[in-house]
């Protein structure tokens, strides 16, 4: 006679910091039983970053101070602490996220891939590649990596997402980055630096001082001083308008603008255009807002199926995007006490997630925005 395998509490699918940081809320949880999943190893999204690739947001260690490290998963750690760098490059925060893990005995299964995910009697059932797993929630913390957007135009295949190794290589000559957030401005500054003359096109002309102070939707303090150095070399070039088509000209690329223009590209032009919500095998577990994110509830619960929690970049409420750590970190205690209160188990200890401002229950407060 064989036995039923046991049951999680919780199951967390993802051990970046969106899934490490809402395991080590759900370890704060007295008897809560709960595991994690990787498809590859702990911080795996990180050490597939490129290698000149890093944070955007500072670490510092002003935890002993109510300033707790914005790019920390925990109120009792910080990456500028254990790192001893303020703008970790994926590698070094994927070591940050393992003395974590280790720290803490973070139960995390690696080389584990999710596969499928059904629901069942007990809750959920879990498909991996190292065997099922029971849990009656389930937390998804896949990020956004794994799914880059590409341009919706013509010739959208002759583009280098961003994120890959190959767009960060040395490309002299004169280069097109298709998209002017974040992401199209970090490289774009790279390859001056690296001697590239640049054009950065992009019809919400991003590196325009936008209205409000939330960082999602303006460039970064470091960005602009980045981007200023940039310009100052003539090589940088920055076009209100947006690509409508690439196709081969020659032994390089012609990217066509909405305004007429054609701009030569020596090597591919460089598709800065984002990331998908990464939802993966729960996508079915989510419903879509309207423009294309996954629908929540205010606990960042799933509208269709109950029990099934988003962590992580993807978390949208209304306008706000909550796309740095410093902001989905805020939801990951609270995750865990809708859980924990699920389970019957006392939830007490996460107000010291409150205390060390890392809880937020109230999403209204998170519109604020600065006087000056």
């Amino acid at each position: 006679m064989t036995s039923s395998p046991p049951v999680l509490d919780a199951l967390v699918i993802g051990a970046g910091p969106a899934g490490i940081g809402s395991a080590l809320a759900l370890a704060a949880v007295d008897g809560l039983t709960f595991g994690v999943l990787e498809r590859g190893r702990i911080g795996q999204t990180f050490l597939d970053w490129p290698a000149r690739q890093s944070f955007l947001t500072p670490s510092f260690t002003g935890n002993g101070f109510g300033a707790t490290d914005l790019n920390a998963i925990h109120p009792e750690t910080s990456p500028a602490f254990s790192l001893g760098t303020d703008y970790p490059t994926g590698s070094q925060y994927a070591k940050y996220l393992r003395s974590v893990v280790k720290h803490f005995r973070i139960p995390v299964m690696d080389e584990a891939e999710v596969e499928v995910v059904q629901q069942h009697v007990d809750g959920f059932e879990v498909f991996s590649a190292r065997g099922p797993v029971l849990a009656r929630s389930l937390v998804w913390a896949g990020g956004e990596f794994a799914h880059p957007l590409s341009p919706r135009i013509p010739g959208a295949a002759l583009t280098v997402h961003s994120s890959s190794t190959e767009a960060w290589e040395e490309r002299p000559g004169e280069l097109v980055v298709i998209g002017g957030y974040e992401s199209g401005i970090d490289i774009a500054c790279h390859h001056v630096a690296a001697g590239a003359t640049v054009t950065v096109v992009d019809d919400d002309h991003p590196w325009d001082a936008q209205t409000g102070s939330d960082p999602s939707f303006r460039l970064a303090p470091r960005s602009r001083m980045r981007l200023s150095d940039a310009m100052a070399t003539g090589r940088l070039r920055l076009v209100d308008a947006r690509a409508v088509r690439v196709k081969p000209a020659g032994e390089g690329f012609t990217v066509r603008l909405s305004d007429g223009l054609s701009l030569p590209s020596t090597a591919p032009p460089i598709a800065a255009t984002g990331f998908g919500p990464g939802l993966g095998p729960v996508g079915h577990l989510f419903a879509a807002r309207p423009d294309g994110w996954p629908e929540l509830d205010e606990d960042d619960q799933s509208t269709v199926v109950p029990g099934v929690f988003l962590s992580g970049p993807a978390i949208r409420h209304g306008g706000l995007k909550f796309c740095f750590v410093y902001k989905f970190r805020q939801r990951f205690a609270h995750i865990a006490g809708v859980i924990g209160e699920r389970a019957g188990k006392d939830t007490g200890a996460l107000e010291a997630w409150r205390d060390a401002g890392m809880l937020t229950d109230d999403l209204s407060c998170c519109g604020v925005e600065c006087a000056c």
